[in-house]
């Protein structure tokens, strides 16, 4: 009599198992959707703003490195640059180790105001 009621609870289920494939396919679905918005959108958005200013640095811009260095661009060359950080102080940093751009070239030519 024990085998019987076995028996039966295993028939049900297998009907119930056709229409479940595609139900079981939305939560990774949707899974994926929020991943997209969340997470692999803005860092695209970010890497794509980092790429343009990158190729608009130019001699004279003032920024900070990666790596936390402040100075000012003296050279440009297609994938390292030439930044002054003191007096007679300068390094070779990559392109791609620009973190920020703190000054560029063209505010810092602003007429200055005369002493009196």
């Amino acid at each position: 009599m024990i085998n019987i009621a076995y028996a039966m609870g295993q028939g049900g289920g297998a009907t119930g198992q056709g229409a479940g494939g595609f139900s079981s396919l939305i939560p990774i679905i949707l899974m994926f959707v929020i991943f997209y918005f969340l997470l692999i959108r803005p860092q695209q958005k970010k890497t794509k703003e980092h790429r343009e200013m990158i190729t608009k640095l130019k001699k004279g811009d003032r920024i900070i490195t990666s790596g936390g260095l402040h100075g000012r661009i003296t050279a440009v060359g297609e994938t390292t640059m030439t930044v002054e950080i003191a007096d007679k102080v300068r390094v070779k940093v990559a392109r791609s180790n620009v973190a920020q751009v703190v000054q560029s070239s063209s505010q810092s030519q602003e007429p200055k105001k005369k002493k009196s």
